[in-house]
C-alpha cells in the first residue's frame, strides 16, 4: 500500500506478497464452517468449536505467516462479538458469553514470543513491556488470593493480552513496513466494514443485536429500537468499538487509495453515534498529536485530505436521523453538571479516589468480576483507568504498570523520524489519545488496551526499523 506521508520503500510484504495460499485456505475454512453451522441450523456447534478452530487458525498463522497472523488477531477482536451474538439469536442466549474468549486466546499466543524473546529483548529496549508485565502478575497473584483463581485467570486476559501482543510487534521491528502495511489495511477495511455496519446497526438493528440488547438489559447502550441506540457495530459495547474506530480513523490520514473515502464517511459518521465522549476527545489529542508531528509540505497534504474527507463525511451527519443524537450529544458538553454520566463519574472518583490509593496491596486481578446468582461472571463497570490501575494491582504493581506508560511515552517523543514516516506519526498520536482517556475508561483493558499497547510498540518498532536503516546506509 503506498502511502501519503511515508517513504516508498522497495520492500515486500511478508505475508502478502505471494499470497500464502495455505494461510487463506486456512481462514477461510473457519469463515466457511461459520457461515455452514450458521445458516444450516447447528449455530449451537459455533459456541464451541469456534473458541479451538480459530485458535488453531491463529497458532498455525502465528508459526507460519506472522504478519498475516497479527492481521487475523485484529479481525478475531473485531468481529467475534458479532459472530458470538448471532449464534445467541439462533441458538438461545449463553450468558457465559464463552465465544468472547476466542479473541484472547488468539492473542494470547503471542505470550509465547513474550517468555522466548524476553533474555535479549531488554538490550533492545523492551523494559517498560517487562514492567507492565511484572505490574499485571502481581495483581494476578493478588487476585488468585483475594477472588479467585477463575475470576484471575478471566481478569488476566484483559490486563495481559494487549501487553503482549504489543511485544510481539516491537521485538519484529525488523519486519517493521511489512507489519505497518498489515495494520493499515487491516484498519482500513475494518473502518469500512464495521462502519457500515453500524449504521445499519443505528438505522434499523439486526434482530440479533436486539436479541442481545434485551438479553443483556444494558440501558446504557440506549433503546432496543430504530434511532434510538448508541451502536456498537460488531463488537460488543460502544467504548471498545469506539477505541477501534478512533485508531482507524487516524490511519487513514496515512492512506492515499479511494478506499479511504467510503472508509470516513461510514467510519466518522459511526464513530460520532457511538456518542462516546470521552474517545471523541481522544481522538481530538490524538489528530492535533499528529499534525504537530509532520513537516509543513506534509501538513498542506494533510488538509487537502481533510477537506475530502469533510465533503464526505459532513452532508451524512446534516440527515435528521443522525444529526439529532449526535448534536444532542455535543451539547452535553457545555452542561455537564446537569449529564447523568458525568455525574455519575465525579462520584465513581469520589468514592474510590481514597479506597484506591489507601489499598496499598491492591484487589487483584479480576476484582472486577463477580458470580452472580447463576453462576455466571459479570463485569464490574469501573469508568476510570487510573482508579481501576491502583484497586487492581495496589501500589507496588500500579507504579510498576504506570512506570511502563510513562517509559515508554517519553522515549517515543525522542523520536525523529515522525516527519517523514506519517504511520509512526500516526500511531504515536493514537497511543497517546488512548492515554487521554484513562481518566475517563478503562483503556488498558480489552480492545482499548490493544490499541493503546500495540500502537507504541509500533512507534517503537518503527524508531528501531529506521535506525537500523540509517546505519546500513552509512556503513
Amino acid at each position: 500500500m503506498n502511502h501519503i506521508f511515508t517513504d516508498n520503500s522497495s520492500t515486500t510484504d511478508l505475508g502478502f506478497g505471494k499470497q500464502p495460499l495455505l494461510a487463506w485456505l486456512a481462514i477461510l475454512s473457519l469463515v466457511l464452517f461459520s457461515a455452514v453451522c450458521i445458516f444450516g441450523g447447528a449455530a449451537g456447534i459455533l459456541r464451541t468449536a469456534y473458541v479451538i478452530i480459530s485458535f488453531a487458525v491463529g497458532a498455525f498463522l502465528y508459526v507460519r505467516y506472522p504478519v498475516l497472523y497479527t492481521g487475523f488477531a485484529w479481525w478475531i477482536w473485531f468481529v467475534t462479538p458479532f459472530i458470538a451474538r448471532v449464534v445467541d439469536y439462533k441458538s438461545g442466549w449463553d450468558p457465559t458469553r464463552f465465544m468472547l474468549v476466542s479473541q484472547y486466546l488468539v492473542t494470547l499466543l503471542t505470550l509465547h514470543t513474550f517468555l522466548k524473546e524476553l533474555p535479549k529483548s531488554l538490550r533492545q529496549g523492551s523494559l517498560p513491556f517487562v514492567l507492565a508485565f511484572l505490574g499485571v502478575f502481581y495483581g494476578f497473584l493478588i487476585g488468585m488470593i483475594k477472588t479467585s483463581p477463575f475470576t484471575a485467570a478471566r481478569g488476566l486476559l484483559d490486563w495481559l493480552t494487549p501487553i503482549t501482543f504489543a511485544f510481539y510487534l516491537f521485538v519484529h521491528w525488523r519486519d517493521y513496513p511489512f507489519y505497518r502495511r498489515t495494520i493499515e489495511r487491516t484498519f482500513t477495511w475494518g473502518v469500512l466494514v464495521t462502519g457500515i455496519y453500524g449504521i445499519v446497526q443505528f438505522l434499523n438493528p439486526p434482530e440479533w443485536d436486539l436479541f442481545w440488547l434485551t438479553s443483556t438489559k444494558l440501558t446504557s447502550m440506549g433503546d432496543p429500537e430504530p434511532l434510538k441506540l448508541r451502536i456498537w457495530s460488531t463488537m460488543a459495547s460502544p467504548a471498545p468499538y469506539a477505541a477501534m474506530m478512533m485508531a482507524g480513523l487516524l490511519l487513514l490520514f496515512t492512506n492515499k487509495s479511494f478506499i479511504r473515502l467510503p472508509a470516513s464517511a461510514a467510519g466518522y459518521l459511526a464513530f460520532l453515534l457511538t456518542t462516546v465522549r470521552t474517545l471523541w476527545g481522544g481522538w481530538l489529542i490524538a489528530f492535533l498529536t499528529f499534525l504537530t508531528s509532520l513537516k509543513t509540505r506534509l501538513q498542506l497534504r494533510l488538509f487537502i485530505t481533510i477537506l475530502i474527507m469533510a465533503l464526505c463525511v459532513i452532508p451524512l451527519t446534516q440527515i435528521e436521523q443522525f444529526s439529532k443524537p449526535i448534536t444532542t450529544r455535543f451539547e452535553t458538553f457545555s452542561n455537564l453538571e446537569d449529564d447523568d454520566s458525568a455525574r455519575v463519574r465525579q462520584k465513581i472518583y469520589e468514592d474510590g479516589l481514597n479506597s484506591a490509593l489507601t489499598n496499598a496491596l491492591g484487589n487483584g486481578v479480576g476484582n472486577t468480576f463477580i458470580v452472580n446468582e447463576k453462576g455466571v461472571l459479570e463485569p464490574i463497570v469501573v469508568d476510570s483507568g487510573i482508579l481501576d490501575m491502583f484497586f487492581t494491582l495496589g501500589w507496588f504493581g500500579g507504579i510498576f504498570y504506570l512506570l511502563a506508560l510513562f517509559m515508554v511515552f517519553t522515549q517515543a517523543f525522542q523520536y525523529s523520524e515522525y516527519s517523514f514516516d506519517s504511520f509512526m506519526a500516526a500511531a504515536r498520536a493514537i497511543s497517546l489519545g488512548m492515554l487521554s482517556t484513562l481518566l475517563g475508561n478503562s483503556g488498558m483493558l480489552g480492545m482499548p488496551g490493544m490499541v493503546l499497547w500495540s500502537f507504541i510498540a509500533m512507534a517503537m518498532a518503527g524508531h528501531k526499523y529506521h535506525a537500523q536503516q540509517r546505519i546500513i546506509r552509512n556503513s
